[in-house]
């Protein structure tokens, strides 16, 4: 289960990393992502991506949420479950 994410801006592209409630890592790039494209569409092709990840492989709704900038082009984000909202129906 994704619990974070860490993305770089490089020259190359943008770089991201997942980090797992297991303590593993998914390392890459965000291919559709142009390299001039500003932090908020690589924070939301990255975001987009673990959700994804998160419903087909652990069939699980999660919430990312942007930490504000520590370095310059670094930024971190945490994972979370989303809370299933209360059924509605009678």
């Amino acid at each position: 289960m994704p619990k974070g994410i860490v993305l770089l801006a490089t020259r190359e592209g943008w770089r991201h990393s997942v980090l797992t409630a297991e303590g593993g890592m998914l390392c890459g790039r965000l291919a559709e992502v142009p390299v001039n494209a500003g932090p908020a569409e690589a924070m939301a092709a990255a975001a987009a991506m673990v959700v994804g990840l998160a419903h087909d492989f652990h069939e699980a709704r999660v919430d990312v949420t942007w930490e504000p900038p520590r370095e310059p082009r670094s930024w971190t984000a945490r994972v979370t479950v989303a809370s299933t909202p209360p059924n509605t129906c009678g």
